[in-house]
């Protein structure tokens, strides 16, 4: 028997895959908006090889960020910037993190 295979954005130990009707109950957002965040490219959910939608918890989280921000009155290209930025700043973080930590020669 094969072992279910983990979403690529699913975070590291974590399994927990939601289809698009549990998605959209967990975080109050009507399943067609959330197909329409996929097409405008806020969110990639993992596919199974049936093309059924997976969401991660990581997936989640976004689906609530978008609404978050959808509430203060961004569109969705505001909210497609935000992420964006959200993302880089995080890297960047993560960057400078690592850079510290490296001992110095």
């Amino acid at each position: 028997m094969a072992e279910p295979q983990v979403p690529p954005s699913a975070r590291p130990g974590s399994t927990a895959v939601y289809a698009i009707s549990v998605a959209a109950r967990l975080t109050g957002t009507g399943q067609q908006n959330i197909r329409l965040y996929e097409t405008k490219g806020l969110l990639t959910p993992a596919r199974t090889s049936g093309g059924t939608r997976q969401y991660s918890e990581d997936d989640i989280a976004v689906l609530l960020r978008i609404g978050e921000l959808l509430e203060q009155g961004l569109n969705l290209a505001g909210v497609a910037m935000v992420l964006e930025l959200e993302a880089a700043n995080l890297k960047l973080h993560s960057a400078l993190k690592r850079a510290r930590q490296r001992p110095s020669g």
